[in-house]
């Protein structure tokens, strides 16, 4: 039987491409963690979260001292029992979600390690290539422009655009990333910015130039669900919520208000196991998910490549948060396919770790 001998807990700052602006804020850095669980067999699991302060609730120094103070709960125990160890965590640091995304990652990537498999076996299936979106975030239509004919050029066929502000500068830079890239899908993300009523302006004004939109999401505040499901009551256009939901119990919620047509489930919301659980709730109510991310890096976004190929049950996938960052592996190339490997989530403890740091 495998036991964790050592569980070590590191931050881990990585600078970004570009500042990254959405309605919460900007970020010019990705400063995240990373977990380390050892085992008596040899074996070293990672795991890998981002907080994001507007969202999580977690600083990076606070999601780095609850990772380490729910390590003495993990020494000693056996690796089989990596579903229980979640869940021990989970209550004892109930609401501290980054953490424990890295956590159970680094958990699971033992487990799936020391038994020779990938991670999406655990889930269901083979280590098959995923296909993500790219996003635009909240810039000037000649940069959002810009931006989309780039990714028209890398084979990007699904792009996401930023928005939440202003709505006419939230349509300018709308109609001019559909015009950049006339082949592709567009979908907008507001990030709670708007108010029902400007919601269905916003999808007015975009319709009445021409640009055919997949979906909208999360343009409501969170807790407001019944505004949510009034939004979506009033467009022809497929709503999601995203921040509304981090828990199986929120997903129930969702789909007794009928506030949406889509969950966005990210890992870093929800970690790998309640991810998998709301992505069941969804499909038992006939509503589509999407898959999205933080600002993770290869650790967090394989992982989340390895839930989406196991489980066979996303209608989106918006994982380039890897393609934000100043340096990624040559396997994540700028572009829209994401190889996986494994065993576990397949990716290698040194370029997990460089440029770490124990804060």
């Amino acid at each position: 039987m495998t036991r964790i001998d050592r569980v070590s807990v590191e931050s881990l700052d990585r600078e970004l491409r570009e500042p990254f602006e959405i309605s919460l804020g900007t970020r010019e850095k990705a400063r995240n963690l990373v977990v380390l669980v050892e085992t008596d067999s040899g074996v070293v699991g990672h795991g890998e979260g981002s907080p994001l302060p507007p969202v999580t609730g977690e600083t990076q120094p606070a999601a780095v001292a609850t990772a380490r103070s729910v390590t003495s709960m993990l020494e000693g125990a056996s690796l089989a029992d990596y579903r229980e160890l979640a869940g021990e965590v989970r209550a004892a640091v109930p609401g501290a979600v980054t953490a424990l995304f890295a956590v159970e990652t680094a958990l699971l990537d033992a487990y799936c390690r020391d038994r020779g498999i990938p991670l999406s076996e655990l889930f269901g299936g083979a280590p098959t290539p995923v296909t993500t979106d790219i996003t635009v975030p909240i810039v000037a239509p000649d940069a959002a422009a810009e931006r989309a004919t780039r990714a028209a050029a890398a084979g990007f066929d699904h792009i996401k655009v930023k928005t939440g502000g202003a709505i006419d500068d939230d349509v300018a830079r709308t109609v001019a990333v559909a015009d950049a890239a006339p082949n592709a899908t567009i979908t907008v993300d507001a990030n709670q910015g708007w108010t029902p009523k400007a919601t269905e302006q916003f999808v007015d004004e975009v319709a009445t130039a021409g640009v055919d939109l997949a979906l909208v999401e999360q343009p409501t505040p969170k807790d407001d669900i019944r505004g949510l499901a009034r939004t979506r009551d009033r467009l022809s256009v497929p709503v999601a919520a995203d921040e509304a939901v981090f828990t199986p119990a929120d997903a129930t919620t969702v789909v007794r208000d009928g506030a949406a047509d889509v969950i966005n489930v990210k890992l870093g919301k929800s970690g790998l196991l309640g991810a998998a659980a709301i992505a069941a709730i969804a499909e038992a109510a006939s509503l589509d998910c999407m898959l999205g991310c933080m600002l993770e890096g290869a650790t967090g976004i394989a992982t989340s490549a390895h839930l989406a190929a196991g489980l066979g049950a996303f209608d989106y996938v918006d994982l380039d948060g890897h393609l934000l960052l100043d340096e990624t592996p040559p396997s994540m190339a700028f572009g829209p396919g994401i190889d996986i490997d494994g065993p576990g989530h397949g990716v290698s403890l040194p370029a997990a770790v460089s440029g770490a740091t124990q804060s």
